[in-house]
């Protein structure tokens, strides 16, 4: 298995390798425009929307031990809701991977109640300056990438990690993060599984930074799971119009913030823009807050399938 030594890549040598990235946060003056095309996500136009749920929707029960991954799998089943997102670390073991009888029974339980696996999740943080923990975090995402080809999930969501380490700035955590997430991509390709990175109000801010990381690591096996409760910078119906075209997933939460002040969600100004930016796969919801239940959950996702004509 090809592996990289972050810790020997130039940082004068990444930026020009990316042609010559500047310091403003604009997307149309990071990288030549054949690379921004690239970066996209090419798909037929039109709309073509299916809903999921999000396993965190269940949070507190799947922690407890009070429902299981099935349990979730037959509630969406009698509420016809076409997918299921269960990330990692509600299986057994993680961040080890659960054993393949797991994993088999788990996909074969979906697949006989109509349900659909439309993605799966891990933890990891690739902007730590330790280049033993990035490698630990690459080599663990390769093993739920083969987790994700197992289960039938047709991606990975993945994070960039917390904010940049005391003294370091934005671009030289960049310069040791696109190689690693390269990698996963890499590993992701191989097995047909597509690496999706959820900006998290975390090392991304902003639109902006995200599409550069995403021109950045620059594969038509990379996108965005476009996060609309974690755009807390400028107005977020703009920020998450421009990251619709980089979009290979979502998570539709029930809050949006302007700075420090959630606001409730507009669905219909969220349909408003899939409609004019055009999208086709999955819309997995998120139910947040600490009264997760299943009430919770039915009446949130009504109100998805209402204002999207689902």
């Amino acid at each position: 298995m090809k592996t990289h030594d972050y810790t020997q890549i130039p940082r004068r040598n990444f930026i020009r390798g990316l042609g010559g990235l500047a310091a403003s946060t604009a997307a149309c003056s990071l990288l030549p425009q054949t690379v921004q095309a690239e970066a996209r996500v090419s798909r037929t136009a039109g709309l073509k929307l299916k809903l999921s749920l999000n396993a965190y929707s269940f949070n507190g029960p799947l922690r407890s031990g009070a429902m299981t991954l099935e349990d979730v799998i037959h509630f969406c089943a009698e509420r016809g809701i076409d997918a299921l997102d269960p990330t990692g670390y509600y299986m057994p073991g993680y961040p080890s991977v659960p054993a393949d009888d797991y994993i088999y029974r788990l996909k074969r339980t979906a697949f006989v109640n109509g349900v659909s696996i439309s993605g799966t999740g891990v933890r990891n943080d690739f902007a730590t300056p330790d280049a033993a923990r990035r490698r630990a975090d690459v080599n663990m995402i390769k093993s739920w990438i083969e987790v994700a080809s197992k289960l039938g999930a047709p991606v990975i969501r993945i994070f960039a990690g917390p904010q940049p380490a005391a003294g370091r700035t934005f671009d030289e955590t960049l310069a040791w993060m696109v190689p690693a997430i390269q990698e996963c991509v890499d590993y992701g390709r191989q097995h047909g599984v597509v690496i999706g990175l959820q900006h998290h109000d975390d090392f991304l801010k902003t639109a902006d930074e995200t599409i550069r990381l995403v021109q950045s690591v620059n594969s038509e096996w990379f996108g965005v799971i476009l996060d609309i409760g974690s755009l807390r910078k400028g107005d977020p119906y703009a920020e998450i119009g421009k990251l619709i075209p980089y979009a290979v997933s979502w998570q539709i939460k029930e809050t949006v913030w302007s700075g420090t002040t959630a606001m409730p969600v507009d669905l219909k100004r969220i349909k408003g823009l899939i409609d004019q930016g055009g999208y086709r796969g999955f819309l997995p919801v998120e139910a947040l807050g600490a009264a997760n239940s299943s009430d919770k959950v039915t009446e949130f996702m009504a109100r998805v399938r209402r204002e999207f004509a689902l």
